[in-house]
């Protein structure tokens, strides 16, 4: 039986999960790693918490493994990496040790500088060049702090990654500096239609091009471990890609026209677009979804940065709900929302608004609502955010979707998922492995070390458990979509005067 491992190493842990030939889960273990919130609007991981999450995870998964074969370790074909994107690690080469606190993908520090690089008018060719917008969202400006303000040193021994090329590192025992044109094409500092870093971005960021990590494709041998870890040394890690790309191939989306929304800590909603780079798109970005080896496929993306998270939010405020699964129980008890609105917009708006200084609302109270009515609206907002993004790549690639695919912890949600349905007007499949994002990692691996012969053999393990069709009732759907575009209207631009910002910074909490 050959078995293919899959880390994925998200915003909150990292999982590490064994698959055989048939997709089918053998084995997983799950390990959660600190959050750092040292002031408003800034979060930070420790990068050696992630590698410790990593070293933990694989070592459960093989006693799992050994459990099942009485305390035999089975062969491991290949390794699989997907992981959150635009987080950014500083580390030196030398000492293998973080240099300063990685910056993760929901920390806006950025913002003001992003805003004065399109004043200075040069969004547009950001976005030709790479696919993305300004956005403090994305790793280069992150980088460029780190360099600057995070006081990180620029020599010869310095590498900058996302993640991805981090745990590769540390696998390899410091041997390869790798990463892939997935997780590259995240960073602001990639050239999407010359496949390689950009001069042109390094040298506006201040970036220096040789910290980063080698670009390889999504499929081949980009490192084979050292004794690190308790899978031992000489497995290849053969597959790598950002977890929502993963997620796209573990959905089996192959096809151009063909999307998912993965609901995790935010959603982010891609669309397979074919092997031709399209051009900008308002509202939405151009990323590589994969490249097997032959070329990069392309893929539009929205992304919304608070789904799960709003979830959690609300659970953690509400009298009642322990968890979201409570929250959806209570969500339940009552048969809409008696229009109350909740704008998840806590870490400001991705697609299609990109609004770092939108913020988070609850609208439309009364005397009579009832957690329960904010529970139910924090679930719609869920929905109505997909909507919002998948019109908007609909309107842009001149198609609409036939379906769309849906995976990430919230797509267990019921509620969610008809509430879906209902929104967009076609089905919504839920597959039995809702985890598609170490799906997706296992079978570009697995696809390297010959486990699949192709993906169309890969994508034959892919199994539908729920299709989730809209009720019909439009007119009711449509309502709550023009009610909660008018309360989301209300959170765009907040003001970030000179006061707020103070009164922000006084109210901060010390580093942590």
């Amino acid at each position: 039986m050959a078995l293919v491992v899959a880390i994925d190493a998200g915003t909150t842990g990292v999982r590490s999960m064994a698959v055989d030939e048939t997709g089918t889960e053998v084995a997983y273990a799950y390990r959660p790693f600190p959050q750092h919130y040292p002031g408003p609007g800034l979060v930070e991981h420790d990068p050696n918490d992630i590698w410790m999450a990593t070293v933990t995870t694989l070592g459960e998964l093989c006693a799992n493994l050994q459990a099942l074969d009485d305390g035999q370790m089975p062969a491991i074909a290949a390794i699989g990496i997907t992981n959150q994107r635009e987080t950014v690690v500083a580390w030196d080469r030398r000492s293998g040790e973080p240099l300063a606190r990685a910056l993760v993908w929901q920390d806006v520090r950025t913002a003001d500088r992003c805003e004065a690089l399109e004043a200075a008018g040069h969004l547009p060719h950001v976005r030709r060049l790479t696919g993305l917008v300004l956005s403090p969202y994305f790793s280069g400006t992150k980088a460029e702090w780190l360099l600057g303000d995070g006081g990180v040193e620029a020599n010869a021994n310095l590498a900058i990654g996302t993640v991805d090329s981090w745990l590769i590192w540390k696998l390899s025992g410091g041997a390869a500096f790798t990463t892939d044109a997935t997780n590259a094409s995240r960073t602001l500092l990639y050239d999407i239609t010359a496949g390689s870093w950009s001069a042109e971005m390094c040298d506006l960021l201040s970036v220096p091009p040789e910290a980063l990590a080698e670009i390889r494709p999504s499929v081949g041998r980009f490192c084979q471990t050292a004794d690190t870890t308790a899978l031992g040394p000489g497995i290849a890690v053969s597959g790598v890609a950002g977890d929502q790309q993963a997620a796209l191939f573990g959905q089996c989306c192959h096809d151009v026209g063909m999307a998912k929304n993965t609901y995790g800590t935010g959603s982010f909603v891609l669309m397979n677009v074919g092997d031709t780079c399209p051009e900008p798109i308002d509202g939405l970005l151009t990323t590589v979804a994969w490249d097997l080896g032959a070329g990069p496929t392309f893929a539009l993306e929205g992304s919304i940065f608070a789904t799960g998270a709003a979830v959690g939010w609300i659970t953690g405020i509400l009298d009642g709900p322990d968890d979201a699964a409570d929250a959806e129980v209570l969500a339940r008890s009552v048969p809409d929302s008696a229009g109350v609105v909740v704008v998840p917009a806590f870490a400001g708006l991705g697609s299609p608004w990109w609004d770092p200084n939108a913020r988070g609302a609850i609208m439309g109270l009364t005397f009579a609502s009832t957690s329960a009515h904010i529970a139910r609206a924090t679930i719609e907002s869920m929905a109505l955010q997909t909507r919002d993004v998948v019109e908007a790549m609909s309107t842009g690639a001149g198609r609409g979707i036939a379906e769309l695919r849906i995976d990430g912890g919230a797509a267990i949600n019921n509620l969610l998922c008809s509430i879906q349905a209902d929104q967009l007007g076609v089905p919504v499949s839920r597959p039995v492995v809702t985890e598609t994002t170490a799906m997706g990692a296992a079978m570009l691996a697995g696809l390297a070390q010959g486990v699949w012969s192709s993906p169309a053999e890969a994508a034959s393990v892919w199994q539908l458990d729920r299709r989730f069709e809209p009720s019909g009732d439009q007119t009711s759907a449509a309502a709550l979509h023009a009610l909660w575009r008018q309360a989301l209207e209300r959170t765009l631009r907040w003001p970030a005067g000179e006061s707020s910002r103070s009164i922000a910074a006084e109210q901060a909490p010390e580093p942590d």
